[in-house]
């Protein structure tokens, strides 16, 4: 199985194996003696060859033979997982690092013509090929400084972050209703073993126990699992690989939070001893949690499903053989599919269903096009400024480019958020689609409004409308009037009775000491009206023509219950 390359990348790889063969040359020098070789070295320095990478990696393992002993090899050895020249090359990489921190006598001291790679190819094979599917599949990269004297342990920290956090909210499954069912679950098994290891109903004096109904379920959990592990390690710190709670993250907190659980309670009854009842009977939670997230991501990509059996095994030895397991299928996926992923990741990324979402040709949402059909699939591009939810999409399946709300569709808030803003751009807006009928109103009253309060796309409704003096009195700001209000006019939309304009909130009614209007409340409506773009720093807002009262326009030290938009025949 080999993969075609861009030649851009074929020559960084010719680079990278030519320099693991210059290094792996030296390693042999040191441990055999200048130009000393066992009789099968294969010598081969010719990258023309059809068997360069697999002749790198059978003499990296002839020197191992040497190095290590027959048969002998370290804890952390990759050997050849898949046939993918590639991934191979990143194997003996990483091979060749362990037998040169033998022959060196430590992993920093290395002789002088010695090329390296980059840190990341010291790093287990979860964290390697973690990394290569997010990179991939969800175009995000990591940041941790590769000078990090623990980088490997650094960029763990941060895979369990941010970046599992963008991997996994794609998935289903990982919503927040099953989770907190995993997670009141893993509650009740923590309370079972503290009856075990503490007495029945017996609690320290600072243990919170399980509120139902808490906003704080997760971290309440994580709070009592640490008072418990302080009993059974004695103080004496954490176990390797013990994991951290990531209160952004609810799936990655689920799967830390049940690790270190089945951790300690293996610690405190033994190897796979657990009280009645309990409800962790996926063996697979008891390994380490990034080798869960990648099995995750590989379930959802391509349907992969681990043997979850651990018959007689210790949970060390089920989990060595589930890392090898899921690792050995991240190495070799299924080609075709995995190529089609990676043609253009963020179309799979930024890819959902709508679910009853109104169509409109404009931010504003103004210009009604229908309603989709749950399941009408969509790719999105662009999302609109601050707290909207408006973004624009185009079919997948159906002829439309249109605006529509983030919340009447299966698209992640993460994913959204992760879409660039329409800051400098008009993207085309048409509707060919079955559904489509209008352009034509809003179907609500204007006046009346929960849904158009929805579909504007303006964040969070304004539970009670507050007065201008209201406003004032809370704040602390000064009142003006229409007059101190600086316009500057942008786009015109007659048919629509209202303009694009950028609003600025001034001291005097020369229109000078002005600050940026921040936010326009509609109190008609009891909405902020959306932002729907950004012009030299300013909020612009789509504002009907006219002179109104119904409004609160408000900056940063001053405040208007009124404003004047001219018509274009007035300019």
């Amino acid at each position: 199985m080999v993969w075609a390359a861009p030649m851009r990348q074929a020559d960084l790889f010719e680079l990278f194996i030519l320099q693991a063969r210059n290094d792996l040359e030296l390693t042999a020098n040191e441990a055999l003696g200048e130009g000393v070789r066992p009789d099968t070295w294969t010598f081969n320095f010719d990258l023309t060859t059809n068997t360069f990478v697999a002749d790198l990696w059978y003499d990296n393992e002839i020197l191992a033979e040497e190095v290590f002993g027959a048969g002998e090899r370290p804890e952390r050895w990759f050997g050849a997982t898949t046939f993918d020249p590639f991934l191979l090359s990143r194997n003996i990489r990483h091979d060749l690092e362990l037998t040169a921190d033998t022959v060196f006598a430590s992993a920093v001291d290395r002789p002088v013509g010695w090329n390296g790679a980059p840190p990341i190819n010291r790093c287990s094979r979860t964290v390697q090929n973690i990394i290569r599917y997010v990179e991939a599949l969800y175009e995000v990269r990591p940041l941790t400084d590769q000078g990090e004297p623990d980088y490997c342990d650094q960029l763990r920290f941060e895979l369990e972050g941010e970046l599992i956090r963008v991997s996994l909210s794609p998935i289903e499954g990982f919503d927040f209703g099953s989770l907190q069912e995993r997670f009141i679950a893993a509650r009740g098994d923590l309370e079972r073993t503290a009856n075990d290891v503490l007495g029945v109903n017996e609690r320290p004096a600072d243990w919170i126990g399980f509120i139902e109904d808490s906003p704080s379920l997760e971290q309440d959990l994580n709070t009592d699992i640490e008072i418990l592990a302080n009993v059974i390690f004695q103080g004496l710190g954490r176990p390797s690989g013990w994991a951290r709670y990531i209160p952004d993250s609810l799936a990655i907190s689920f799967f830390n939070l049940r690790y270190n659980l089945e951790t300690m309670t293996d610690e405190a009854l033994g190897d796979g001893i657990r009280p009645g009842s309990w409800q962790g009977q996926d063996s697979t939670l008891r390994c380490e949690p990034l080798t869960q997230a990648l099995s995750a991501i590989l379930g959802d990509l391509f349907g992969f499903s681990p043997n979850r059996d651990v018959g007689e095994r210790t949970t060390a030895q089920f989990c060595t053989a589930f890392n090898q397991q899921v690792n050995n299928y991240a190495d070799n996926p299924p080609t075709e599919d995995f190529r089609e992923l990676i043609d253009d990741p963020r179309d799979r990324v930024f890819s959902g269903e709508a679910e009853f979402a109104w169509a409109f040709l404009d931010v504003g949402a103004l210009d009604y096009m229908g309603a989709m059909p749950p399941g009408t699939r969509f790719r999105a591009w662009y999302r609109n400024f601050q707290e909207s939810t408006m973004m624009y999409v185009t079919g997948i399946d159906q002829d439309f480019g249109v605006f529509i709300d983030r919340r009447f569709t299966d698209l992640d808030p993460d994913v959204f958020a992760r879409l660039p803003t329409l800051d400098g751009v008009r993207p085309l807006t048409y509707c060919n689609a079955s559904w489509c009928n209008g352009p034509g109103p809003t179907p609500t009253p204007r006046g009346g409004s929960a849904v158009e309060r929805l579909v504007l796309g303006a964040g969070t409704a304004v539970p009670d409308v507050q007065t201008v003096e209201e406003v004032r009195e809370t704040t602390g700001k000064t009142q003006v009037s229409w007059n101190h209000i600086r316009v500057t006019y942008l786009l015109d939309r007659p048919e629509a009775g209202a303009v694009q304009v950028a609003l600025e909130i001034c001291a005097e009614t020369a229109q000078i000491n002005c600050e940026p209007v921040n936010s326009v409340l509609d109190q008609t409506l009891g909405v902020f009206k959306p932002v729907v773009g950004v012009f030299e720093g300013l909020n612009v807002y789509e504002v009907s023509y006219g002179y109104s009262t119904e409004v609160v326009v408000e900056g940063e030290s001053f405040i208007s219950p009124d404003i004047w938009i001219s018509d274009p025949t007035l300019r």
